[in-house]
């Protein structure tokens, strides 16, 4: 009963990121469910099936709150669902003591990718209103289907940045059309790993408990999207799976490292993360009080304006 309701609670923590973020639901839900010693494949599987509800709940929630850019959705989407069936299949041909370490390499990877592209550079937002491009979403989807599946996550810390760094969507809509299609990537990710491995291997009990507590998020996250400092969050998701992960890999057969050598690791990966909580906290507050800077000059500018006009008449 325990592990139902700390999964619950992850289910529900990984959604709020996820649907404030655009990213990391199946990553942070996946890197649990290693971490308790469940197999890749059923591990990702689990989380898979779980999104086809949270997905769908987080669809509706940010359609209703005007994040959903449904051209895009479809543009991306459907590649993308192909490539999680490639992905899904691929998975499920490895054996439990390779694909395990592959996963965590992967998860390790998107982690990282997370915690240095949120903290260094926060969110871009140049070309506002320019066109998303088919020739650009659709082979986009295609990669970040695959890495979802492969990694038991990934559509979000693949395609969000990536389309967030075109500066041609506001951040509120990237992330809502993002968790939009994701739904069609969980339906096409879930199908390719029952054709893979069936359902013997998966635990529905869990399955549940994921997909109650991201149900419960979704709507809450929608509308914190508009209030959360993205720049934040992403520091301090993208620390928690680097530092997850790590540990996998340090004890796995591939490294099976010493207890000094884990403890020094450790002791790095927390001392890197609290400075980049740190730094991202410093940049968010500089950029905000430039922000509150340049409105004040504007409307100084714009008052001086209509001075200069009233007395000209």
């Amino acid at each position: 009963m325990r592990a139902l309701i700390l999964l619950g609670l992850v289910g529900l923590a990984a959604q709020l990121v996820d649907g404030s973020l655009g990213m990391a639901y199946g990553v942070t839900s996946t890197t649990l469910l290693l971490a308790i010693g469940t197999n890749a494949a059923a591990a990702s599987a689990t989380v898979h099936l779980a999104e086809i509800g949270t997905t769908l709940a987080s669809g509706i929630s940010h359609w209703r709150f005007g994040n959903v850019d449904w051209k895009v959705v479809a543009k991306i989407g459907i590649p993308g669902a192909v490539g999680a069936f490639a992905g899904a299949t691929f998975l499920s041909s490895l054996s439990t003591e390779v694909a395990a370490p592959v996963m965590s390499i992967i998860l390790l990877a998107l982690g990282v990718y997370i915690l240095v592209r949120f903290t260094a550079y926060g969110l871009p937002r140049g070309n506002l209103g320019k066109p998303l491009r088919r020739r650009f979403l659709a082979p986009l989807g295609l990669v970040a289907g695959f890495v979802d599946a492969t990694g038991g996550g990934g559509w979000g810390p693949v395609g969000t940045p990536a389309i967030l760094a075109s500066g041609r969507m506001a951040p509120r809509k990237v992330i809502g059309s993002i968790d939009a299609s994701e739904f069609l990537v969980a339906i096409a990710a879930s199908i390719g790993f029952f054709v893979g491995i069936g359902s013997e291997n998966i635990n529905f009990a869990w399955v549940g408990v994921l997909l109650l507590g991201g149900v419960i998020a979704a709507p809450i996250a929608a509308w914190l999207v508009r209030h959360i400092p993205p720049r934040i969050l992403g520091s301090a998701v993208g620390g928690l799976i680097v530092l997850t992960n790590v540990r996998t890999l340090l004890r796995s057969d591939w490294i099976d490292a010493s207890d000094g050598v884990q403890t020094t690791a450790y002791v790095v990966i927390f001392v890197i993360w609290a400075a980049a909580i740190a730094y991202s906290v410093r940049e968010y507050r500089r950029d905000k009080a430039n922000e509150s800077v340049e409105a004040v000059e504007t409307e100084v500018r714009s008052r001086t304006a209509q001075e200069e006009e009233t007395a000209s008449a």
